[in-house]
């Protein structure tokens, strides 16, 4: 399921603009969402922190932010990756890295996971994009970008798998409820022929 280059661009134009009217009411929703929805994401941005310091690990949260808002955008609700779907990512990257040669020579943001780059392209080029705009204009150190791209590259594999069904993640939604939900004046549904809260709903 390649995301468009359509999408990426549409998600990071939104963002660019909550960002530069500094609407604080939608960057607060957004950030409740992403922590009841993606915490496994965002524990895997703080050890970045804890391990690098503080730099690292606000540009870590960033990127790991803007690969779910790209998802979430494309999938219309991406799912809930869990810690077993970003080590399994990280696995199957650990070996695709593996096979390119001269990797560490390359420069930081063309150091791109060949399988990944093949399942999305135009994400993984927007990224290589930003990292190295981020990095040209001293937003951020080189150090700070060869930390954190690989673990980008991680959510990027997580949520793809995911969305694909390879690696599924868990789902995100409101609970739907099997059977309706009875008032307190309605029929107890046990059949007594007493109002709900009268009998079984007593005290709820």
């Amino acid at each position: 399921m390649t995301v468009p280059i359509e999408a990426v661009d549409a998600t990071i134009a939104a963002l660019t603009a909550i960002d530069e009217t500094g609407d604080k009411r939608t960057m607060n929703r957004m950030a409740r969402r992403l922590g009841k929805e993606q915490p496994a994401l965002l524990r895997r941005a703080a050890r970045l922190k804890d391990q690098h310091g503080d730099a690292v690990g606000e540009a870590a949260v960033f990127y790991s932010t803007l690969v779910w808002a790209i998802f979430d955008r494309h999938a219309e609700r991406a799912p809930r990756l869990t810690p077993a779907n970003i080590q399994q990512a990280e696995s199957v990257l650990e070996e695709d890295w593996r096979a390119v040669a001269g990797l560490a020579e390359k420069p930081i943001h063309e150091r791109v996971a060949p399988g990944l780059t093949e399942r999305q392209p135009h994400l993984c080029a927007k990224l290589s994009e930003l990292l190295a705009e981020d990095v040209r204009t001293e937003a951020m150190t080189a150090e700070c970008a060869e930390l954190i791209f690989a673990p980008t590259q991680v959510i990027v594999e997580a949520f793809d798998a995911a969305i694909d069904g390879r690696r599924p993640g868990e789902r995100v939604g409101p609970i739907v409820r099997e059977t309706a939900k009875v008032g307190r004046n309605d029929p107890c549904p046990c059949g007594s022929g007493k109002k709900y809260k009268k009998c079984h709903g007593v005290g709820r």
